[in-house]
């Protein structure tokens, strides 16, 4: 048991250095030029293991560094700043990882006097970390390894330590196993779903990390802050955005992404399934939905809780979740989506990667790719939910069929012969939101730092009119080209900036609005114009650290299927003209055509220079 000093000064970042091994602990805290250049979340993250990120380490390595790292804007009851973010080499795509997270974690890791956790080592044995009111402790988790699933291990934590309050962030069998898509969990559902972060706390024997402060969060001009953020608060709670979110969950676009082509359909190979209408946000509130559930503070609650039949009350299927094992897979049936995300988050699986997975498996399946005898005699079709939840117990077991299943989408269409086939980028598998109905997320896919995601910047919420003009950000016809690629590398750098912060990408908040919030926060005299480059500069080192990996220019690309345009639906007929923007979109950016690199004028504008001196350092 060790004990950490918090501080209640000004804004400095506080990080936490823990090595599981031998359990030692240092703390340290970033100010100056590195506090007010990242902020925090992803941006610091990236900052704190820049010199460790080299190509021959293996992420599930005990010496691979693990960073939890909350805002400076967590915990600070809002606008939508209950989050925290995740980060390592990604397990899966052996580039930059990280994954997103909502709930309470994130707020109590900073009234515990922390705004960063970084993990190392690998404990002899399984553990639980404690940070409980300024005491480190590493207890025994060997009673919750391999017998407690997501839920369970943070109700036995909780009994364990015996402190209301305390929150709890876990892996489930899917982290143990360290399946290269597997999630950490916390809260109701609340998960770090991509890129494999549960796989590199598995390596480490670390099976969750439970915290409990009782500190109030350091702000430079409280009184300033709180007005802001009531005033804020109010226009958000209000905006039009927040209230389809509040009453229809993360579907509550579902209809009009259907009706632009932009929701995928049989592993992205169709444009119009009947019934989807069955699934959607207005559906699911009109049939099985009991309430809603919202991270710390937001006024958006988005989260959904739903109860089927007289059964107990469970988290409702986000929108990714739902399309992901609903129409991508052919099922309509709302209360099977249910039941097949309950299976992944109890596992500790994440939705996308597992559901394009077995996307593909029955595509491969349909075209006489894969036969009965290699599945164990199951017949994979689409539309067949029991079958897929048999593949889903499978793949966490790693038996049967499952075993192939669990190293993703990637491994398994080069097992099979195919790998163009598998629709993914740098090995992440490919998000739903399909770019040939909005023709912007096809280069936002080919150019995210961790692969094919949508969360570093959702694009798609601009294609359907979320503009911010104030920042450059205006609207471009749907399946347009080049005219967009400006618009997408701002958008781009602003959710960087939003991952830093950490503020939910769903906060429709002014930039002006956020230049005050932080100003009252942080005491920095912040402009919109240093938001926009705080996001680039962040956004800039992850492409550094995913050029020295060697995911460079030859990994900017897009799954070959969808260089096929579907027949039918609101895409039919067209193809993003993706060679052309990211010709342009390297321009923008300041990026070398040949290697990928930003170039040295654009280093020096964003302070990295010093970066670029260790780039070649493995």
């Amino acid at each position: 048991m060790m004990r950490y000093e918090s501080s209640t000064e000004g804004y400095c970042y506080r990080v936490l250095h823990v090595d599981l091994e031998t359990g030692q602990v240092r703390d340290e805290k970033i100010k100056g030029p590195a506090a007010a250049g990242f902020l925090g979340g992803a941006g610091m993250a990236a900052h704190l293991i820049y010199d460790e990120l080299v190509p021959d380490l293996d992420p599930l390595s005990p010496e691979a560094p693990l960073v939890i790292a909350t805002g400076p804007l967590t915990g600070t009851t809002g606008p939508a700043v209950g989050r925290y973010v995740i980060c390592a080499k990604s397990p899966a795509t052996w580039a930059w990882g990280e994954a997103n997270v909502g709930g309470l974690f994130g707020p109590e890791l900073r009234a515990a006097g922390i705004d960063a956790l970084v993990l190392r080592g690998r404990s002899p044995q399984p553990v639980y970390l404690c940070l409980l009111n300024g005491v480190v402790e590493l207890r025994p988790a060997n009673q919750l390894w391999g017998h407690s699933d997501t839920y369970e291990t943070q109700d036995l934590i909780k009994e364990d330590l015996k402190k209301p309050g305390v929150k709890v962030a876990c892996i489930g069998r899917a982290g143990e196993a360290q399946l290269p898509f597997a999630i950490v969990l916390c809260d109701h559902g609340r998960v770090a779903g991509r890129t494999g972060m549960g796989a590199v706390m598995g390596s480490k024997n670390l099976k969750a990390i439970a915290v409990l402060g009782d500190q109030p969060i350091p702000l430079a001009g409280p009184e300033r802050f709180s007005l802001l953020r009531a005033r804020i608060n109010r226009e958000l709670r209000q905006d039009l955005v927040s209230e389809g979110l509040r009453d229809f969950g993360t579907s509550s676009g579902l209809d009009i992404f259907d009706y632009f082509g932009m929701l995928p359909k049989k592993y992205f190979r169709e444009g119009v399934l009947d019934g989807v209408e069955a699934i959607s946000g207005a559906s699911m509130a009109e049939t099985i939905l009991s309430g809603v559930s919202t991270c710390h503070g937001c006024v958006i609650a988005c989260g959904r809780k739903v109860r089927i039949n007289e059964g107990p009350e469970r988290k409702g299927p986000e929108y990714e979740t739902k399309i992901g094992f609903g129409p991508n897979l052919g099922i309509t049936d709302l209360k099977a989506l249910v039941e097949l995300g309950d299976l992944c988050d109890r596992y500790g699986m994440d939705t996308i990667s597992l559901s394009n997975t077995i996307g593909l498996a029955i595509a491969l399946y349909e075209d006489g790719m894969i036969s009965g005898a290699q599945t164990g005699g199951l017949q994979l079709e689409w539309g067949d939910a029991e079958v897929v939840a048999q593949l889903v117990h499978q793949t966490a077991a790693k038996a049967g069929f499952g075993e192939l299943l669990s190293q993703g989408a990637l491994w398994l269409a080069g097992h099979f012969g195919v790998p163009d086939r598998a629709l993914q980028v740098r090995g992440l598998e490919l998000a739903y939101h399909d770019p040939r109905g909005a023709s912007g997320m096809a280069l936002v896919y080919a150019t995210s730092p961790r692969g094919a995601c949508h969360n570093q910047s959702p694009y798609y919420l601009v294609e359907i009119g979320q503009t911010r003009e104030e920042i450059g950000i205006g609207m471009h016809p749907r399946q347009g080209g080049e005219e967009k690629v400006l618009n997408v590398v701002r958008h781009q750098d602003w959710t960087t900036l939003q991952n830093s912060l950490v503020m939910c990408i769903f906060a429709n908040v002014p930039a002006g609005e956020v230049c005050e919030l932080l100003t009252a926060a942080t005491g920095y005299d912040l402009t919109t114009a240093d938001l926009m480059r705080i996001g680039e500069r962040s956004f800039t080192l992850k492409r550094m650290i995913n050029v020295r990996l060697g995911r460079g220019v030859d990994d900017d690309t897009y799954p070959e299927p969808l260089f096929e345009p579907l027949a039918e639906g609101g895409a039919a007929g067209y193809v993003p003209p993706l060679e052309n923007m990211l010709r342009v979109y390297y321009k923008k950016r300041g990026w070398s055509l040949e290697t990928g690199m930003p170039d040295e004028s654009t280093l020096q504008h964003l302070g990295l220079a010093s970066y670029s001196h260790n780039h070649s350092k493995s």
